[in-house]
């Protein structure tokens, strides 16, 4: 028999303030049309002034525990993917533990920007699969809003606040590809292209800092090597793209969605997208497409997913898993 981390239950939360496209307008030279045409997005939530990620990132949390028939001392662990964490230190993770009474087990985050919950669930899954943990918290959240330049008009209009979490639980399986749960992962970085994509602020400037994007090389690193990273998966699952049901991908812009969809070989009624509603909103998309496409009534019990998402590093991966 072999160990898999079973999806047990899905959660999201967005922020109230809605923020359109037309918003936008009277701050950079821009336009609701400009912003469709280029991005797919029309609008994107924004989190409330004091309204911190590990805030957002409880909320999922508790719709999460509430979707599985859990509370919080049944949890072993929290990962939590965010590159906007309420502090330097400690792990926001730590914060959502005592924000749901979590009294037992350990939390932390992890850090891969838009890939982040690509590595969390594999961090989740490796925990699972070697006995450390029986159930896991995986979350991601993101105040993506606090990190913008005002006045670039190609990065301020793409970003959104939102999270979005997972339990996955233990299970005993027949160790082949159409058993339940994660059936593989693929993780990759590359540190010679961290200056696509980047904020340039830290410890070592002293200052938050603005986030900033080479948005055509980004943009021509993410098709080929999402494409690539999921055909990796896949080949490790011992399973071939005309049998997933869904793609379920990083919700960075739609033509990065539709050229990885296309070089997968995969028709867009096959893939879950929530850009248009959320704008890109880093670790959290996958995740919040993930409830949000299992709320729709998309993805349903025994459907085989592969998820897929780039980032800064630059940083990228994807994990096959069937629902």
């Amino acid at each position: 028999m072999t160990i898999r981390a079973v999806v047990k239950g899905v959660g999201h939360y967005l922020p109230d303030r809605v923020v359109p496209n037309s918003e936008f307008e009277a701050i950079v030279d821009t336009s609701d049309e400009w912003i469709r045409a280029r991005s797919g997005i029309e609008r994107r939530h924004f989190a409330a002034e004091g309204q911190n990620t590990s805030d957002l990132a409880t909320r999922a949390a508790q719709a999460a525990l509430a979707d599985a028939g859990l509370v919080a001392d049944d949890i072993d662990a929290i990962i939590l993917a965010t590159s906007t964490p309420d502090l330097t230190f400690p792990a926001a993770a730590t914060m959502v533990q005592a924000a749901l009474g979590m009294t037992r087990g350990f939390a932390y985050d992890v850090q891969a920007v838009c890939a982040g919950f690509v590595f969390a669930l594999s961090n989740a899954n490796a925990l699972i699969v070697s006995g450390q943990a029986q159930r896991v918290l995986v979350i991601g959240a993101e105040t993506f809003s606090r990190l913008m330049n005002w006045k670039d008009r190609s990065t301020c209009v793409l970003f959104g606040d939102g999270a979005g979490a997972l339990v996955l639980e233990a299970a005993t399986s027949a160790g082949t590809s159409a058993d339940r749960g994660i059936l593989s992962t693929d993780l990759n970085s590359d540190g010679r292209y961290r200056d696509l994509l980047y904020v340039n602020g830290g410890v070592s400037t002293g200052s938050t800092g603005y986030l900033v994007m080479e948005g055509k090389e980004v943009f021509r690193h993410a098709i080929e090597k999402l494409a690539e990273t999921a055909h990796r998966a896949l080949d490790k699952a011992g399973l071939t793209p005309d049998q997933v049901d869904w793609i379920v991908p990083h919700q960075a812009n739609i033509r990065i969605i539709e050229g990885t969809a296309k070089r997968m070989q995969v028709p867009m009624d096959r893939v879950v997208v929530t850009v248009q509603d959320h704008g890109n909103t880093s670790a959290a998309s996958i995740p919040l497409a993930l409830s949000v496409g299992r709320d729709r009534g998309q993805i349903k019990p025994g459907d085989l997913l592969v998820t897929e998402a780039i980032g800064g590093g630059l940083a990228w991966g994807s994990v096959v898993l069937r629902w």
